[in-house]
């Protein structure tokens, strides 16, 4: 079978002959040139909100020994209409990018593999229903252990949904995580070839979400099908420098 001439392009990024063009003695790290800071800057007048250790609620609940949630792990898109509870959504949040040590300032290990730890991502939250967290858009800051509240939004749940091209189920969860891309920071360090780890890095996250909700006793659902304009927008990112690049809701398995 003769493969549509449409695609030759794009499959060259799939491959690793990128890396060949790069005189990596120029990258803005061989450079001393500093690293873009490892958590996007939140305004000192933003709203946050205290979230539960993460690891510790991650422990406490994740009951489901790690084989079993292997075998179990669904894609789920059928949800009750419960809420979750903070200690269930940091359990979440620790899983996907906590943030296990800080090696020095442009350096540190999380709960995710990322290509020389560089850890591209960004995770903003579409809120429905947290217990105790008013509905609307957050971001969380790992660094810190908070949730900055970037908007109050009942709506925000029916939002998420038609940026992901109408997708009806996910106005149903009780959270949609969004991750975006900040392409500096693995461009700092692997220049043309960031962009094909970057790819990378957002299945481990996502795995790691699949697997935290199945130990919990939450579906989650990966979606990659959403209009990027829209999306950006919703998240009020720039669509350059930083971009959504992965979503997925979570809520109670009805």
């Amino acid at each position: 079978m003769v493969a549509d001439n449409r695609f030759h392009s794009n499959r060259f990024f799939l491959k690793d002959t990128v890396r060949q063009q790069i005189d990596f003695s120029r990258t803005a790290q061989s450079r001393n040139l500093p690293a873009p800071p490892l958590q996007k800057p939140c305004a000192s007048d933003i709203v946050r909100v205290d979230i539960p250790d993460g690891a510790t609620s991650l422990t406490r609940l994740c009951t489901m020994p790690l084989g079993e949630a292997v075998m179990k792990r669904s894609s789920i898109r059928n949800y009750t209409a419960g809420s979750l509870t903070l200690q269930e959504l940091s359990a979440l949040l620790w899983a996907t990018q906590g943030v296990r040590n800080v090696l020095h300032p442009s350096c540190a290990l999380r709960t995710v593999p990322s290509a020389g730890a560089r850890h591209s991502f960004e995770t903003y939250l579409a809120v429905s229903r947290i217990d105790g967290t008013s509905s609307g858009l957050y971001r969380y800051l790992p660094f810190d252990g908070h949730l900055a509240q970037l908007t109050v939004d009942p709506d925000i749940g029916y939002k998420a949904a038609s940026a992901a091209l109408g997708q009806g189920f996910i106005a149903s969860a009780a959270v949609t995580l969004f991750w975006t891309a900040i392409p500096s920071r693995m461009e700092w360090r692997y220049d043309l070839a960031a962009h094909k780890v970057i790819a990378i890095d957002a299945g481990h996250l996502c795995q790691n979400l699949y697997l935290a909700c199945t130990s919990i006793g939450l579906g989650t659902c990966a979606i990659a099908a959403y209009d990027q304009d829209t999306c950006d927008q919703l998240l009020g990112v720039d669509g350059d420098e930083e971009f959504t690049i992965y979503l997925a809701p979570v809520g109670r398995v009805r």
